[in-house]
């Protein structure tokens, strides 16, 4: 989805990309499983298919919207993120309203039925054409002037650029050339500044490829703890015993169902901590000129990497603590660790890749991800088999694992660090030498004595 979110009308994606259709048929199919579930629970794997297909669907296609606020888009999209990672709170509240007598199916319809909503959002609210980012956004001008009618896509600046060449030349009356314009002083601009990279380019670049490290790794982690969360819990309460009590048994079912409502809960953390790392990868964006622009944008992604692997690797050593009560710190660490990465993977994306190339190397991105994290499938056997419930060790290889996600802001360090001493060379050229001009007698070249 994320090939054609940038290529096709964005309005279009939404209307005919099936998102909101998948994810109405999905509830529905998961309401119809639930009148039989000894027969049609087969469905449910094709309801979840829709429905991870749609959610994907919308959330590749909101991404588009925060190039609407310039310098500040960092930090919509990682609110928009936020509020994505947030919905998980809707199982525990699904669950208070099915635990109040509401059947599963009047659930499932009821939620298929507001998968509308997001029918008629895009027919109110979105644009035709697709969003374009600040610095690579197309419009259509058209300037006629005297003999001359141009209609070009050009860039903001391009435009500009191109009324002040105008302006000159209608200035200069006695020239008639000066009157028209030629094709070549509207991508002057272009010209200066060099072609856009290729998707290959871009998808073969060492930044893409230590972002895909980072995110596999974090993926892994997070998912393997959602996944083992309940185990653990219980390995807390009841230890390694093999003739449990019946009480012990019930308060170990009473604290984890206890401990997954709160987790649970606590993703709403999500919708308010993720504008912190937005905020860190829009920093001083506004104080900066075009030039210094791209080194602010390194600078601000190193930090914001920096500072969620510190996060990652605090989380990893709390989950090596037998400690019951400390897994609440646990959990906030967690669920803030789960936004600032995917928000600061896509502000890195949006500033330094070409915006028709967003859509598509995070698809590529979540693709890869997602199948990787299926390492957690044979990870979470062997807790429950060789270590008998137990993750410490997991636990361990894990944290040693996760300092892995260093390798991205060291790269993007040295990056900044060239980019940097690239652009005061081109500001500042060598100096050239009176010496190098002049003969050793002081005759310039080219000239005769007498």
């Amino acid at each position: 989805m994320g090939i054609p979110a940038h290529h096709v009308a964005t309005r279009r994606i939404l209307f005919t990309s099936m998102q909101s259709f998948c994810f109405a048929l999905s509830c529905a199919l998961m309401a119809l499983a639930g009148y039989d579930p000894s027969v049609l629970a087969p469905v449910i794997f094709l309801a979840l298919s829709l429905n991870g297909f749609g959610g994907i669907c919308l959330t590749f296609t909101s991404l588009t919207l925060p190039n609407m606020f310039g310098s500040l888009r960092s930090t919509m999209m990682s609110l928009m993120i936020g509020s994505y990672a947030s919905s998980a709170i809707t199982f525990p509240a699904l669950k208070l309203i099915y635990e109040a007598g509401v059947s599963f199916m009047g659930i499932m319809l009821g939620w298929s039925s507001l998968a509308c909503l997001i029918f008629l959002n895009c027919l109110i609210n979105w644009p035709k054409e697709s969003i374009p980012s600040p610095e690579e956004s197309a419009y259509m001008k058209k300037v006629i002037l005297r003999t001359l009618a141009v209609d070009h896509k050009v860039t903001g600046d391009q435009f500009y650029t191109h009324v002040a060449t105008v302006g000159q030349r209608l200035s200069q009356k006695d020239d008639p050339e000066d009157k028209h314009l030629s094709k070549e002083d509207l991508s002057k601009a272009a010209k200066n500044r060099g072609s856009s990279a290729t998707f290959l380019q871009s998808a073969s670049s060492s930044i893409f490829l230590f972002s895909l490290i980072t995110m596999m790794m974090t993926q892994l982690r997070i998912i393997f703890f959602m996944a083992s969360m309940n185990k653990m819990i219980e390995y807390l309460v009841l230890g390694p015993q093999n003739n449990i009590p019946a009480d012990l048994k019930l308060q170990a079912e009473y604290t984890v169902g206890l401990y997954s409502s709160v987790f649970g809960v606590m993703q709403l953390l999500c919708l308010f901590t993720c504008p912190f790392i937005g905020f860190v990868m829009d920093w001083k964006m506004k104080e900066s000129d075009e030039e210094s622009k791209q080194v602010q944008k390194l600078t601000n992604a190193t930090r914001a990497f920096v500072f969620t692997n510190i996060l990652l690797i605090i989380f990893g050593v709390l989950c090596l603590i037998s400690n019951l009560p400390l897994q609440f710190l646990t959990f906030i660490f967690h669920t803030m660790v789960r936004g600032f990465i995917h928000s600061a993977c896509g502000g890195l994306y949006a500033a330094v890749f070409p915006s028709g190339h967003f859509g598509t190397l995070t698809g590529l991105q979540s693709l890869l991800s997602a199948i990787f994290a299926l390492l957690q499938e044979p990870l979470y056997t062997a807790m429950l088999g060789p270590l008998r419930g137990n993750g410490f060790w997991v636990n361990v290889g894990l944290l040693i694992f996760s300092f892995a996600g260093f390798a991205l802001p060291g790269y993007l360090q040295i990056y900044r660090l060239r980019l940097k001493a690239q652009m005061t060379k081109e500001k500042d050229p060598a100096p050239v030498l009176l010496e190098d001009l002049n003969h050793p007698n002081g005759v310039l070249e080219g000239e005769t004595t007498a």
